[in-house]
């Protein structure tokens, strides 16, 4: 399964609504088409090239950069040497990885709640202020909300943002990724209100786009969770393949 997640998501990883794929020798890189952003999401370094690699890319950003390094990645002093260049560390993460197979879908929505694709620039909107109100504002960056938009008219959609509601108040928020031609789907943005954390929201919201991708025909699906997050997505069957911490500047 890491071979397959290394070479399907992270060498030749699919292009998006408003980002492009970058293949060099060294590394992969996914681009907003805006040039806003550019992330490293796969590496092939050595002791020897590494830092001329990472200045390199830090010349070449025309926005904000990314560089996700994994817990496998090499040389072992790589976060050394991004460190040394400048970038900083955000939270680590655990990818997780479910067979879709063998999660037990549908999950029941609680009591009061229900969970909806998003349809419309209002639904967009809404996905945004939950965004805000969950991780804070101005944390989504923009380029998020402008796939969503343009995915709305696609069929098959790439992505498609969900909603959670008790009645008029929008609870719960989350998006899934296809990646066609590869075995995976992933799941981002998933956050509750923390007024109705606890309530079995955050594992309905998971399932609803589990089902999505299942009926899409996607066999697993992924995630980079943080430590409040992986105790349930484990719980409902996802297993930890490896550690993720974005490093940014």
């Amino acid at each position: 399964m890491l071979t397959a997640f290394d070479e399907q998501m992270r060498r030749r990883p699919v292009p998006g609504p408003g980002m492009r794929i970058e293949v060099d020798e060294r590394v992969t890189r996914t681009v907003g088409t805006d040039g806003s952003w550019s992330t490293v999401v796969w590496s092939s370094v050595t002791e020897g090239d590494a830092d001329e690699v990472i200045a390199a890319e830090i010349a070449r950003a025309t926005g904000s950069l990314e560089w996700k390094l994994y817990s496998h990645d090499r040389p072992a002093d790589l976060s050394d040497r991004l460190k040394a260049a400048g970038l900083r560390p955000d939270p680590v993460e655990t990818v997780l990885v479910a067979d879709i197979a063998e999660l037990d879908l549908p999950v029941a929505e609680p009591d009061g709640v229900r969970l909806a694709v998003v349809e419309d620039e209002e639904a967009v909107a809404t996905m945004l202020q939950v965004h805000d109100d969950v991780f804070g504002p101005g944390t989504t960056h923009p380029s998020v909300a402008e796939a969503v938009r343009t995915a709305l008219p696609l069929r098959p959609r790439p992505i498609e943002a969900v909603v959670a509601r008790a009645g008029d108040i929008a609870v719960s928020a989350g998006r899934v990724e296809f990646h066609e031609g590869t075995d995976f789907a992933s799941l981002w943005g998933g956050g509750t209100l923390p007024g109705w954390r606890g309530r079995g929201v955050f594992r309905a919201l998971v399932g609803h786009r589990a089902l999505l991708a299942r009926d899409r025909g996607f066999r697993y699906l992924q995630v980079d969770a943080l430590p409040t997050s992986r105790p349930i997505l484990e719980r409902m069957g996802f297993h930890p393949l490896a550690e993720t911490t974005p490093w940014v500047i």
